[in-house]
Formats: C-alpha cells, structure tokens, sequence
C-alpha cells in the first residue's frame, strides 16, 4: 500500500493516497489555497471552510483524495449507476462500485471514482498515473 496521509481541521478529515493521484492538478485549481503541491505539508486544512473542501474534494478525478466528517460512522457509498467520464488529453473517470479482474486472475473491489489509462503509458496499467502529462497524450 502507497503513502496516505491526513489532514483534519476538526469537522473534516481529507484523506490523500499517493499511489492513485494522476497529478491533475484540479484542487490546485479550485482551492489554490488549500492545495499546495510545491509546499510541505502541501494541503492547508486551514485555509478554506468545511464545505468548500468537501466539495473540492468531490470534483478530484482520481479517487486520490477523500474526505470523512469526524462526527460522523464511515460508511460505505455503493453506487448502483456507473458513470464514465472522458476527461480531454487524459483518463477514463468510472464512478460509481465495479469489479476489476486483472489479466491474471486478480480481483478488485473499486467504489466511488477510478481512473483508467487512455494513454497506453501508464506504469500502474490499467490504472492512470499521470504519465498521459508528461508524454503529451492528446485524446
């Protein structure tokens, strides 16, 4: 398992996995002051209120980033639509509970938003990790 970390501001807990973030950079965009890739620690909970979090947390294509209200039991969201989204230049989003089986056999539970390679050079296939920005995929 990849790095995780989290960042609480008392209300929200916004989760981070590393290994599923394709580096889009739309919480940047959206809360630029929040999401600071350049900066250590690079998301300031501080700097917005709870609900502009969570909604900007709601908008990353990658999964990469969650949110739990810390008053509140998690609970698992099972979607019975799948969405697919093509984002430009980049990713298939899926969102909504699938089954993965991989070439070999190997199964995976995926719930809320996945990203999948359109490029071809992911390192993490079928799994988008960003690659697409750097080899100048246009789709």
């Amino acid at each position: 398992m990849g790095k995780i970390k989290e960042y609480s501001n008392g209300d929200v807990t916004v989760v981070w996995e590393a290994e599923k973030c394709i580096h889009s950079a739309i919480c940047a965009k959206g809360l630029p002051q929040v999401f600071q890739p350049r900066e250590r620690p690079w998301i300031k909970i501080d700097a917005a209120a709870t609900d502009a979090l969570v909604n900007q947390v709601k908008a990353c294509p990658s999964g990469a980033l969650s949110y739990y209200m810390n008053n509140e039991t998690p609970e698992e969201t099972t979607s019975s639509e799948t969405k697919v989204d093509v984002l430009e230049n980049g990713p298939l989003l899926v969102h909504g509970s699938l089954k993965v089986v991989h070439k070999d056999g190997k199964e995976e539970t995926k719930s809320k938003t996945t990203a999948f390679c359109r490029c071809g050079s992911s390192s993490n296939k079928p799994y988008c990790d960003g690659t697409h920005n750097k080899q100048g995929f246009v789709g």
